[in-house]
């Protein structure tokens, strides 16, 4: 490819640090945790704690493949060394639907949070606004793209550290106020640890590995980050002290403030009552909003994601010539960009006619595509560490191999049919259009 039609390496490490910092704040947490909480009770925690142990070594697994080869570009460009051209075509299309579907399920919830403020506007309305936002963002340059999401993930982490703070008063207070057994004992009141059973442990798997998903996306950065050789590593490693830091200490903090039965709504925020203990004024205005924030930052991201998935599959194909590779003057790819923003139109008929089930579709849908992109990756990483005659990440990524092999079937057993249902047809869809673009690949060699 000429010089010409190459992107631009434009990301500093403080932006992809920081990328993958928010990557792991979003509605998953804020909205998402109620949820879980209400499925698994306290248990929640061990799910919480399993899936960041299996996240870690998916990511650690990942980083070794960017630093074997940083010529690859896209996911695809790093597991076809080990698994081969079809597998690699394969994870591009998976991964491009999950960031498509994602798309939708984010700017969809992110309407229904803009009407709690106004609820005479209609959601098509809302969704046309974000639409036009994150395009203009993604088209001006990936410095821009970079900076905005910079800022948000800094305002999603101040809100985490806020409640952080409050909630260590808080537990402070109990502790002085009715000593330490009867504030802890909390956690095992109203039906013990696990009071629907292993059932609704995994149950809520599913919910948390969505809250996970995304994290990967620092592998998409490699071909516009200024230094991949250190800022994708940097960024990796600090993925198991992120969730520690945004996801257990938060809620472990939370089931000690409140029994967890009073946590258990997946329509209201947890964070939305801790601001409320202290009578902070306009606490579910302030809270809301940022659950907005969050939101609008998984559309821009995921605008980004998809499109330069595009743009690197159409590249590595060979089609040099295709209009949706073609740069503008800020070197982005504009035509993939407004592709693949135009999805978020879907999500108005789609809204239409599912109504408020949609998301629940959506994000269920979304954690069965996370474990099978979680598991191609360490599949690939694996292939690696045999080549390198590494035992110890042969070690730690057969047991996450296991571990996700065992956690889609739980969670495949356990889920609802609707959901299932909804998700096989998806996964319908994405391999016939693989299936019929390979074969047209092939037929043209």
């Amino acid at each position: 490819m000429n010089e010409e039609n190459q992107l631009k390496r434009q990301m500093k490490t403080r932006h992809i640090t920081m990328l993958a910092l928010g990557g792991a704040i979003g509605a998953g947490l804020f909205k998402g945790s109620g949820e879980a909480i209400d499925l698994a009770g306290p248990s929640v925690l061990l799910a919480f704690i399993f899936c960041g142990l299996i996240l870690f070594m998916v990511m650690t697994g990942l980083g070794k493949l960017v630093l074997e080869d940083q010529k690859q570009h896209g996911l695809s460009g790093l597991v076809q060394p080990y698994l081969g051209g079809h597998t690699a075509d394969f994870i591009d299309w998976l991964y491009w639907s999950m960031w498509m579907i994602n798309i939708i399920a984010e700017a969809v919830a992110a309407a229904s949070f803009l009407q709690l403020w106004f609820p005479n506007i209609p959601a098509w309305v809302f969704v046309l606004i974000l639409a036009l936002l994150t395009t203009a963002i993604n088209l001006f340059s990936v410095r821009l793209f970079a900076e905005t999401e910079y800022w948000l993930s800094w305002a999603k982490i101040s809100v985490v550290i806020a409640l952080i703070i409050i909630g260590i008063y808080l537990v402070g207070t109990q502790l002085l106020d009715i000593g330490f057994l009867p504030t802890f004992s909390q956690i095992t009141d109203h039906g013990g640890f696990a009071p629907h059973g292993i059932q609704g442990f995994i149950n809520s798997l599913l919910v948390v590995i969505y809250s996970y998903g995304g994290s990967e996306l620092v592998a998409i950065t490699i071909s516009e980050a200024e230094n991949p050789k250190k800022a994708i590593p940097k960024a990796i490693r600090g993925v198991m002290t992120r969730i520690t830091a945004f996801y257990i200490i938060p809620l472990f903090l939370l089931l000690i403030i409140y029994p967890w039965n009073q946590l258990a709504d997946p329509n209201v925020s947890p964070f939305v009552m801790v601001f409320q203990k202290i009578h902070l004024p306009f606490a579910s205005d302030i809270v809301n909003l940022v659950i907005i924030l969050a939101l609008f930052s998984s559309i821009n991201s995921g605008i980004y994601a998809s499109s330069r998935i595009l743009y690197f599959r159409l590249s590595n194909n060979g089609n040099a010539k295709h209009k949706f590779i073609a740069l503008n003057k800020n070197s982005v790819p504009q035509r993939a960009i407004m592709f693949c923003s135009g999805t978020l139109y879907l999500g108005v008929v789609l809204s239409y006619f599912l109504g408020d089930k949609l998301f629940g579709y959506l994000a269920g849908s979304l954690s069965y595509t996370v474990l099978l992109i979680w598991l191609l990756i360490s599949l690939a990483a694996f292939v690696l560490a045999i080549k390198q005659k590494n035992l110890f990440r042969k070690g730690y990524l057969s047991f996450a191999i296991v571990s996700l092999v065992l956690l889609f079937l739980g969670i495949l057993i356990t889920n609802s049919i609707a959901v299932t249902g909804f998700t096989a047809v998806l996964y319908a869809i994405i391999f016939f259009s693989f299936y019929h673009q390979h074969n047209r690949k092939e037929s043209n060699l």
